[in-house]
């Protein structure tokens, strides 16, 4: 407390006018001697603004005077160094016996910042010069030889000639000093200057500033400044031999450790700048110029390029001796990238072709097991469908084999340890290979984990077993040995397309027949092999190609004729724990009463689905484009699964569908389906995260496991996330049953959509009904005026007049002929505010047999 008396005790009794003001130019404090230079009392102008409280003069001569004072305050707040304003009016309010007077006075003013602990201006220090009387001396006349007291004539010419010149010698060097600090200010470089021995800061500009933690050093030693610095011998042996000898010093690429922030941590920076002497001509070393400039991250990055450049000139030399070594080698790695391209162009060949094909075996498939409804009982049509079954397997597996050859099936990695998956198809692999073929495993110790799709894999294995069984034509010995593995820089020079690194090493090895150079060559290509006709399709060993290659493996083939064959897979290793494989539901089929929206452009594929899904019971919409299905799923109707394809036509792809259908309904779940899966949702060979794939074809089997199956979870998931509540009391409610339509009934169907109205035609003749189809109310009038019907099934959007209007009609008639309403916007089918229509039954789209047949009774039923 003392010590803050003490320092207000020196500020209120020095000589000098001295005040402060804060950042918005607002008094904090004045001394006395400011006080009494300006006339002004303190209880008046503190927390006031300075502008304020000065006089103002309004003549246009003195206003620039304000403007330069506000300016050089202003440039002390952005600039955090002192400012000198010289010479500038600023009139005072004198107290007269005839009232107050606006005197006019001279000053000079010196503007000190106060910085904060963070290195900002927190006030202003303002030292004040009165220099009116130094002025006024300039303009005094007087007469020939008239004297003033105690000054002659002479003294006073020679006085106010002195004056006169510090006066513009003040405005020069002002002058020059402004002009100084635009020159230095422009200066790309960090700019210094140090004075004395202890090379005190007498001048930086901005751009050294970085360097200095922001901080104002200005009359601070070196060493206070850069703290630092302390025992860098080498940078105050430069600066003496620049301030004592005159030397000029200049250095590049020079490192040194800075702290931009007071409290921050030590950071070393590269740095190219000069010393240099500062002197009058002919004079002594004033003071050491410093121009340096950060070269820090071009230092690095001429390192990183020296850094590839030696990698590159590295590899250079190591590949210029390996083509010394072997002019062979360099041959056959050329024949192994014609190969790899010609193996890439067949692969893009027929994984478009497999897109295609998937969709016709869909189709097929789809409709075959639909047709097993119509033909049960017909032992004969049962087992022509059940051939047709097996060969639409085959057809899928041949794609399959396709998209596994051309990196295009959608793989579901997991981290396995593969001696687990080997010894777990040991029985398999025994009964595949016959008793004849004797089986050898052998695995390594602490074997590294892998990451891969063990179904896939599962197939892989399998291949490779039955290509090595016909090789050996089923007698001999078959080898299975799995260890660790490691590619080095040498061996991948001789396969370019490998990475170095750790693999986990399957070996499969037979005592076969082996094959020649030729035929390894074409070994992997789709559609090869030399065995007889019918016995294999050429697929197994290119699907193993496929798969290796999309894991991010190498393969490697081994043989000679008459004494075996070798197929070694590399599979890179995964440093994660092994995962927990999820059990595949092979429980009974089960349908639901969900509401399901399936998106598909093929038509006939579309049909098939909606079928399929239908029979399972769901409720079915569907939509031909995801644009179309994202229509639906802003309307706002409840859905509980989208089931869209992934190659879709139209400005909306499948994934952005998905995701929209995300941020509409959170809890919908999204399953994916393709025959082909291009890189929408497939990246880097392996499926997206969280995303649900049934690759086509599928079975109605597959197809109903897999919607359960995340509809399963979908009711979990709202399950868990429902309030807790109170479970009522049992009360057992028993729907009466709907009155069966006893008779044949005739019914007039109006339906524009021909998809929809041979659907419908068809299955109300499996009922037992008599249908006539018309596609608009003007020919369903047409048809009722000619004969009678006993049930009117009309659409509710019907090209011109709406099924609603033709509804309308028939009530008003009276005829007795039921109405059932077909309405896709749910059991609304009537616009807001129109009349309900009495005794009629709407039914909602997408219907099922079930559906049409629960309608057609309840029509019939009502009076």
């Amino acid at each position: 407390m003392s010590h803050s008396l003490d320092s207000q005790r020196l500020f209120d009794s020095a000589p000098a006018p001295l005040m402060v003001l804060d950042r918005e130019l607002k008094y904090v404090a004045a001394n006395q001697a400011y006080l009494n230079a300006t006339s002004l009392r303190r209880e008046e102008i503190i927390g006031r603004n300075v502008f304020e409280v000065l006089p103002q003069d309004t003549s246009p001569s003195e206003q620039d005077s304000q403007q330069r004072l506000r300016e050089s305050l202003e440039r002390v707040l952005t600039r955090r160094l002192p400012d000198l304003l010289t010479m500038t009016v600023q009139p005072i309010s004198r107290a007269t016996e005839t009232g107050p007077v606006l005197e006019k006075r001279f000053w000079t003013y010196s503007h000190q910042p106060l910085l904060d602990a963070s290195g900002n201006v927190a006030f202003i220090l303002q030292h004040a010069l009165d220099v009116t009387d130094l002025r006024a001396a300039n303009s005094v006349k007087q007469a020939p030889g008239e004297r003033l007291e105690g000054v002659s004539s002479e003294q006073l010419a020679s006085l106010i000639g002195q004056a006169w010149t510090v006066q513009e010698n003040n405005q020069q060097l002002d002058h020059e000093r402004r002009y100084l600090r635009q020159l230095i200010e422009l200066i790309p470089g960090a700019v210094g200057v140090l004075r004395g021995p202890d090379y005190v800061f007498e001048m930086v500009n901005s751009n050294y500033l970085p360097h200095l933690g922001y901080r104002n050093v200005i009359g601070m030693p070196l060493l206070k400044a850069r703290p630092e610095l302390e025992g860098n011998a080498r940078v105050f042996e430069m600066l003496g031999r620049v301030l004592h000898k005159g030397e000029t010093i200049a250095m590049r690429g020079f490192k040194v450790s800075i702290r931009k922030t007071p409290e921050g941590p030590l950071e070393e920076i590269v740095a190219d700048f000069e010393y240099r002497p500062v002197r009058l001509p002919g004079g002594p070393i004033l003071a050491v110029l410093i121009y340096g400039e950060d070269v820090t991250e071009k230092a690095r990055a001429e390192a990183q390029v020296r850094h590839y450049q030696e990698h590159l000139e590295e590899l250079v030399r190591e590949r210029t001796r390996a083509l010394e070594e072997s002019e062979a080698e360099r041959s056959k790695t050329e024949a192994q990238l014609r190969q790899s391209q010609k193996m890439e162009a067949v692969g893009k060949l027929t994984g478009g072709v497999a897109h295609d094909f998937n969709n016709l075996l869909q189709v097929i498939a789809g409709n075959l097991q639909l047709l097993q409804r119509d033909v049960v009982g017909n032992e004969r049509a049962l087992s022509r469908l059940q051939t047709a079954t097996r060969a639409v397997e085959r057809g899928a597996k041949l794609a399959s084999q396709l998209l596994s050859f051309a990196r295009r099936q959608p793989l579901q990695p997991l981290v396995v340890n593969v001696s687990k998956v080997v010894r777990g198809m040991d029985d398999l692999l025994r009964r595949t290979l016959g008793e004849e073929v004797e089986l050898v495993t052998s695995t390594a110790k602490e074997l590294w984990n892998t990451a891969l799709d063990p179904n896939q894999f599962e197939n892989v294995i399998i291949n490779l077993a039955v290509n090595a069984r016909d090789a050996m034509n089923g007698s001999g010995k078959l080898t299975i040995e799995v260890g660790n593995a490691v590619l080095d820089a040498h061996y991948c020079r001789l396969h370019p397309e490998v990475l170095p690194g750790q693999y986990v090493l399957l070996a499969v090895s037979d005592t076969g027949s082996g094959m020649t150079p030729e035929v390894m060559e074409r070994a992997f290509e789709p559609f090869f092999t030399t065995k007889p006709e019918g016995r294999g399709t050429g697929l197994g060993l290119s699907m193993v190609y496929g798969f290796v290659k999309q894991s991010g493996g190498h393969l490697k083939l081994y043989s000679e004729l008459g004494h075996g064959t070798t197929i070694k897979l590399y599979l890179p290793r995964a440093v994660e724990a092994e995962s927990v494989d999820a059990k595949v539901d092979a429980g009974p089929i089960e349908g639901g009463t969900e509401t399901i929206l399936v998106v598909e452009d093929d038509a006939e594929v579309r049909t098939t689905v909606v079928e399929m899904v239908s029979e399972l019971g769901y409720r079915v919409l569907k939509a031909v484009d995801a644009q179309s299905a994202l229509v639906i799923l802003q309307s706002g109707v409840p859905i509980d699964l989208l089931f869209t394809d992934v190659v879709m036509p139209g400005p909306v792809r499948s994934p952005e569908l998905a995701k929209q259908a995300k941020e509409l309904n959170p809890d919908i779940e999204v399953l994916f389906t393709s025959g082909y899966t291009e890189n929408a949702i497939v990246h880097g060979g392996r499926l997206d995260a969280g995303v649900q794939l049934l690759s086509k074809p599928y079975s109605r089997e597959e197809l109903a496991r897999k919607l359960r199956q995340l509809l399963n979870g979908r009711q979990q998931r709202l399950a868990v996330r429902a309030p807790p509540r109170a479970k009522p009391a049992p009360t057992p409610t028993v729907r009466p049953p709907a009155p069966a339509a006893s008779r044949r009934l005739r019914v007039l169907l109006v339906e524009d959509d021909e998809d929809v109205r041979s659907s419908a035609c068809e299955l109300m003749d499996l009922l037992g009904h008599e249908v006539l189809s018309v596609t608009s109310a003007e020919e369903a009038r047409g048809a009722m005026a000619a004969s009678g019907f006993d049930v009117l099934f009309t659409d509710v959007t019907l090209p011109g007049a709406s099924g609603v209007d033709l509804a309308r009609e028939v009530a008003e008639r009276q005829t007795g002929m039921k109405v059932i309403l077909a309405s896709g916007h749910g059991n609304v089918a009537l616009p807001r505010g129109e009349t309900p229509l009495e005794g009629v039954v709407v039914l909602p789209k997408p219907y099922t047999l079930p559906q049409i047949q629960e309608a057609l009774e309840q029509a019939v039923a009502l009076p």
